[in-house]
C-alpha cells in the first residue's frame, strides 16, 4: 500500500490542481491513463469490449473508471464506489462585469450551500471551462485556472457596522460584489474580451477567434497547508469531497484487482444531483446498460454487487460538540466515519455497515459512527440517489471534518489515508467477500 508521506504528496498536488469539478475530472483522468486505462467515449460502440481497464467522462465534470475481468455474460460482482467533484463555490454570472464608485467588480451567483462569511477579505482567482471559435469558425472547450489571485470580498469596517459581531445576516445579491480592480472608465470592460486574452496567455498554441461563453467559478488559490504541533492536521479549500475522490481515484489505481470494480465520481451533488452527470441522472446506469445488455445478466450483477458512497463527514467541533448527538460524535484522525439515518437520508443498513466494518478490520484502520441529533434536520449524499436508482446495496461513510462547506476546511492528516485503504482492500477483495448476506 502506499505509505503515508506518498499518499499526502499525491493528496495535495490532486488537489491543488483541481479547483473546480472539470479539474477533477481532468486531473483523474491524467492519473488514470498514466495507471493503465483506456479512455472510451459515449459516442463510440462498447459492444466488443474485452477485459481490462477503462474511463469514461461526461460532460467534462462527471467520471466512471471501472477494470473487467472475464466475459460480460458472467454476472460477477461489482466493487463499487462513488464520491462528487463539485463544492460549494461561487460562480460567475454571464455578464458579471460591474462598475460602482470607480471600483470593478464581479457578478456571481453561490453555488450550493456554501459557508459565506469565510469568503471575505481572502484572496481569490477564478478557474472553470470556456467555449470559443477558433479562427476558421470551429468551435472549442477548454479548462482555464488563472491560478494568481484576482478578486477579493472586502469586509465592511467594522466602525461602519457596529453590529457586525452579532450576526449581522448577509445580502448574497448585494454582499457578495468581489472587487476586481478600479476603472476610471464610464462603463464596465467587456469580460469576455479579457477572457480571450487570458486563455492566449495560458495556452499559447490555440488560436483564439471569439469566447462566447464559460463556466467559471471563483476559489482561493492558497494551497492545502499541514499544520498541527505534530502536523496532524490538514487545511484547504474543496476537501468536501475531493478528499474522497482521491481516495476512491487512488485506492483504484494502487490495487491489484481480481475481478470487477468501479469508481464513479458524479458531479452536482451540492446543488441536487439532478443532472446528465450527477447521481441522480442516467450516468451509472447507462454505464451499466452498455456493459451489461442483457437486462437478467445485468439484474443479477447488480444484486450481487457492493456501493460505498464516500462523502466527508462532520467531526465533532471542540467549541460546538453540543452540536453532535453525545453518544456519536467522530473525531479526527480516528478512521473513516459510518453514516446512518432512521429516515434514509443516508443508505446506510445494518447489514452494509457490517460488510464496511468488516473491510476497515481487514485494513487494520479504525472506524466511527454518526448520526444526526434529532433536533436537527439531516443532510445527504449520492448514497441514498445512487441505490434508489439502480437497487444497489449502499453505504455511506466519510472521512471526519471540521468547518464543512468553509472556503477552507479542516481535516486529520491520517484520515484520507486510512479511507484510501479500506478502498483499496475493497477493490482487491474477492468476490464472497463484496456480496451481502442474506437472512
Amino acid at each position: 500500500m502506499m505509505d503515508h508521506s506518498k499518499y499526502l504528496e499525491s493528496l495535495f498536488s490532486f488537489v491543488d490542481q483541481s479547483p473546480t469539478s472539470f479539474h477533477v475530472a481532468s486531473n483523474a483522468a491524467t492519473r488514470l491513463e498514466a495507471a493503465g486505462f483506456t479512455r472510451l467515449y459515449e459516442a463510440d460502440s462498447w459492444r466488443h469490449l474485452n477485459s481490462g481497464k477503462f474511463f469514461v467522462i461526461r460532460h467534462d465534470g462527471g467520471l466512471i473508471a471501472f477494470t473487467l475481468e472475464g466475459d460480460r455474460e458472467t454476472p460477477r460482482p461489482f466493487r463499487m464506489a462513488g464520491s462528487h467533484t463539485d463544492s460549494p463555490s461561487l460562480r460567475v454570472r454571464p455578464q458579471p462585469m460591474q462598475l460602482h464608485q470607480g471600483c470593478l467588480q464581479l457578478g456571481v451567483e453561490v453555488y450550493g450551500g456554501a459557508l459565506l462569511a469565510p469568503w471575505f477579505d481572502r484572496n481569490l482567482s477564478l478557474a472553470g471551462r470556456v467555449g470559443w471559435l477558433d479562427e476558421q469558425g470551429e468551435l472549442h472547450s477548454t479548462l482555464l485556472d488563472c491560478k494568481r489571485a484576482l478578486a477579493t470580498l472586502p469586509s465592511l469596517a467594522i466602525h461602519l457596522d457596529r453590529e457586525a459581531n452579532n450576526g449581522r445576516a448577509l445580502n448574497k445579491q448585494t454582499d457578495l460584489v468581489p472587487l476586481l480592480g478600479l476603472s476610471a472608465e464610464s462603463s464596465p470592460p467587456d469580460f469576455t474580451q479579457w477572457l480571450k486574452e487570458e486563455l492566449k496567455k495560458q495556452k499559447t498554441e490555440i488560436s483564439v477567434a471569439e469566447v462566447l461563453d464559460f463556466d467559471l467559478f471563483l476559489y482561493e488559490p492558497q494551497p492545502l497547508t499541514q499544520i498541527g504541533l505534530e502536523g496532524e492536521l490538514i487545511t484547504g479549500s474543496r476537501l468536501d469531497n475531493q478528499l474522497s475522490c482521491h481516495a476512491l481515484l487512488q485506492g483504484l489505481i494502487n490495487a491489484e484487482v481480481p475481478g470487477n470494480a468501479m469508481i464513479v465520481l458524479n458531479d452536482h451533488e451540492e446543488v441536487g444531483s439532478a443532472t446528465p452527470s450527477g447521481a441522480q441522472g442516467p450516468f451509472l446506469s447507462t454505464v451499466l446498460e452498455r456493459l451489461y445488455p442483457d437486462p437478467d445478466v445485468r439484474q443479477q450483477v447488480i444484486a450481487r454487487s457492493f456501493f460505498i458512497s464516500a462523502d466527508n463527514a462532520h467531526a465533532v467541533h471542540p467549541n460546538f460538540a453540543g452540536k453532535h448527538e453525545p453518544d456519536h460524535m467522530p473525531k479526527l484522525n480516528q478512521g473513516p466515519v459510518l453514516k446512518t439515518n432512521a429516515n434514509q437520508r443516508y443508505a446506510t443498513t445494518g447489514v452494509t455497515a457490517s460488510l464496511f466494518r468488516s473491510l476497515c478490520k481487514k485494513a487494520e484502520v479504525p472506524c466511527q459512527q454518526f448520526v444526526m441529533r434529532n433536533d436537527m434536520a439531516c443532510g445527504s449524499t449520492i448514497g441514498p440517489l445512487t441505490a434508489s436508482q439502480i437497487g444497489v446495496a449502499t453505504v455511506d461513510v466519510g472521512v471526519p471534518q471540521l468547518a464543512m462547506h468553509s472556503i477552507r476546511e479542516t481535516v486529520g492528516h491520517l484520515d484520507g489515508w486510512y479511507l484510501m485503504r479500506v478502498m483499496q482492500t475493497f477493490f482487491e477483495a474477492e468476490d464472497a467477500a463484496v456480496c451481502l448476506p442474506e437472512l
